[in-house]
């Protein structure tokens, strides 16, 4: 079981996410925004979070880059609604260590697991 923050504005896809995850036995915290997302990772022990990129307030490229920026050592993958492979780079140069695309797939809880350090 691992500790996820999984940041997404949009609350059915946060619910469905939170969802999927929980059912993999995962201890899901969540945040709404960037600002939010930036608060409860300093304060929190994650194995991972999982960040979307398009959000009002705080955008996943600015909670990231502000998250390494204070020292932030944990995985951060993005998973955002955009394929395009300069997203992905995108993504990438702001800090995060992976990118999952939207909508997510039936293989999405393993794409997660390979994140995870093993139990």
């Amino acid at each position: 079981m691992a500790k996820i923050l999984l940041v997404e504005d949009d609350d059915m896809i946060r619910r469905m996410i939170s969802m999927r995850l929980a059912m993999r036995d995962h201890d899901v915290d969540t945040a709404e925004d960037g600002v939010e997302a930036v608060e409860k990772a300093l304060a929190g022990d994650y194995d991972l979070v999982l960040m979307d990129m398009h959000m009002p307030r705080k955008d996943g490229h600015e909670a990231t880059r502000e998250l390494r920026e204070k020292g932030y050592s944990g995985t951060i993958i993005a998973v955002t609604a955009s394929a395009m492979s300069a997203d992905s780079e995108q993504a990438i140069e702001s800090g995060c260590d992976a990118h999952i695309a939207k909508p997510i797939g039936a293989d999405f809880e393993n794409q997660i697991e390979a994140f995870l350090p093993p139990a």
